[in-house]
């Protein structure tokens, strides 16, 4: 429970405790120092009058009238007036001479005069000591020196001169210097008072206004979302070290245990976060293999106030993301070709009612066997040859969508798919394939009937997976070859453009895969792709070449 409050169960605001926190501590702190530096003053005034003491009595003790009647009958009449003007003139409390009896022969009160001395700090002085002693006479407390009064030239002891100089109490001295100090403790605590409150507004600014309260609820907060988040994720700062790491992102690397505040490195050997922070530039939907776990990863910087100061990575496995790609590209699939099979029975329709229309009963016979033989003998070939539901689809899509468009694409007869290769999957495969096709359709496209020609070749062989699609185009120019896998880059126009032969290189470089172009102007362009079936890393070198074995586009 807090120490303060202003209302019951209610504490008071941060902003206060600070301002008292530190106004208390500045307070103690200067009256604590003003009274240490009394004190001490006090010690050193004592030491210098106990000197002055000390020189006064040495004086007296040397005085010859004083040596010869010390001790001697009447001697206080001689002794007496000789140490009143030695004290009046010195400006000393008093000044007491005493025989070896410890009989006073002079002192400021007549009275005591030939009285025995009773101060019971005298002992060392008659045994020819001389020293200062603090002790409290019947003048009140005093520095005292004590000196031997020695005779026949200072080879007999005959008495002892006491010199004493009352000492001020810290009481007295604060009545001296009371206004003084009064006003510095004053100043002192203004000052300290204007620093509390620019301090405590200082600190509540710096935590944007917040309570304490209420920034660890906040933190409470932001933590659940983090692990409430479906996706990975990590942050560092700028020495790279880990500052936020939810359970998504542990159970995706396999990390066990809190992690936060190692280096990045430490964890995730292959991470490119650091990359990240030195360069500030985001990344999007990278896909990557960290720990055997295949993901796809975004990375941003972490800017404040126009300066970075560490990066962050989101991420999610990859297998999550498949399924529910392969249920979204399957149903767009699906639809697409309904739509396309649709519209190309509503003319295959039309033209059996117009031959039927025109007394053609025989030639509508004839074509509706030739249409239901060719759909017919297509899909028996996909569903006996290509085994991955997700291709047969797109392929059988893709063939529908060419007959609308007025293109002739030949699905080769040789083409089989038996297996998927281990280091990629069919959503990657049908993003391939797809993309491939697509830009050979579009190159086609617009060229005369006789050359509307695309070709695809999809073979399991031994080691690898080959793709082949091949169009009798316009062709590659030689210029723009090394950079047509580039992302953003595109012949065409649009926003959206660039983007799909840039997926393909992506894919088939996660997979350890190679990709070959053959390309001749106005007459063909031939891309292949090979996926080995063992895994990554099975093609050394740049896994971009052309059909020569020179590299093109950048392997990222």
């Amino acid at each position: 429970m807090s120490f303060f409050f202003f209302k019951k169960g209610k504490q008071l605001p941060l902003r206060w405790k600070i301002t008292l926190l530190s106004f208390g501590l500045i307070m103690l702190i200067i009256v604590g120092g003003g009274i240490i530096l009394i004190e001490n003053f006090s010690l050193t005034l004592e030491r210098e009058l106990g000197s002055r003491a000390l020189a006064v009595a040495r004086t007296v003790a040397q005085i010859e009238e004083i040596q010869k009647y010390v001790g001697k009958p009447n001697g206080a009449a001689v002794i007496q007036p000789i140490a009143e003007k030695i004290r009046l003139a010195t400006n000393v409390e008093y000044i007491v001479v005493l025989d070896m009896d410890r009989i006073r022969f002079s002192h400021p009160l007549q009275e005591r005069i030939g009285q025995r001395f009773e101060g019971g700090d005298e002992g060392p002085a008659f045994a020819d000591h001389e020293y200062i002693s603090l002790a409290t006479g019947i003048m009140g407390p005093s520095v005292r020196a004590f000196v031997p009064i020695k005779a026949d030239e200072g080879t007999r002891q005959v008495g002892v001169v006491v010199v004493g100089i009352l000492s001020p109490t810290i009481a007295r001295i604060l009545s001296d210097i009371r206004l003084r100090f009064y006003i510095s403790l004053f100043l002192g605590l203004l000052v300290g008072l204007a620093g509390s409150i620019y301090l405590a507004d200082n600190i509540k600014r710096t935590m944007y206004n917040m309570e304490p309260v209420a920034i660890a609820q906040l933190l409470e907060e932001r933590s659940a979302v983090f692990q409430s988040i479906g996706e990975g994720i990590i942050a560092i700062d700028r020495e790279l070290n880990i500052t936020v790491i939810n359970d998504e992102a542990k159970r995706i690397l396999g990390i066990d245990g809190d992690v936060t505040g190692w280096p990045v490195r430490k964890v995730i050997p292959e991470t490119r976060l650091p990359a990240t922070v030195v360069s500030g530039k985001a990344h999007f939907n990278e896909e990557r293999v960290i720990n055997g776990t295949t993901i796809l990863v975004s990375r941003f910087p972490i800017v404040v106030r126009g300066e970075i100061m560490g990066a962050v990575a989101t991420f999610k496995d990859k297998t999550e993301v498949h399924k529910l790609a392969e249920e979204l590209t399957g149903v767009k699939k699906f639809i697409e070709a309904l739509r396309v099979q649709n519209h190309e029975h509503m003319n295959k329709l039309h033209t059996i009612a117009g031959l039927i229309e025109l007394g053609k009963s025989d030639e509508a016979i004839d074509y509706i066997f030739e249409v239901t033989t060719e759909q017919e003998e297509l899909t028996l070939f996909l569903a006996k040859n290509i085994l991955d539901y997700s291709v047969a689809g797109l392929l059988l899509g893709k063939y529908l969508r060419s007959k609308e468009l007025k293109i002739d694409l030949e699905i080769d007869r040789s083409s089989h798919l038996e297996s998927v290769p281990a280091a990629t999957d069919s959503s990657a495969l049908v993003i391939i394939t797809g993309n491939l096709l697509e830009n050979a359709m579009e190159a086609v496209a617009g060229l005369p009937p006789e050359r509307r020609k695309v070709k695809i070749l999809l073979r399991n062989q031994p080691g690898n997976l080959l793709i082949r699609v091949s169009d009798t185009g316009p062709g590659i120019s030689p210029e723009i070859l090394p950079v047509i896998f580039q992302a953003g880059f595109s012949t065409k126009q649009g926003s959206a453009r660039g983007v799909g032969l840039f997926l393909v290189q992506q894919y088939v470089t996660n997979a350890g895969g190679r990709i070959t172009v053959d390309s001749k102007l106005q007459e063909h362009t031939v891309i292949e792709v090979l996926i080995p079936n063992e895994g990554r890393n099975s093609y050394e070198g740049d896994p971009y070449t052309d059909s020569r074995g020179r590299p093109h586009g950048h392997a990222d």
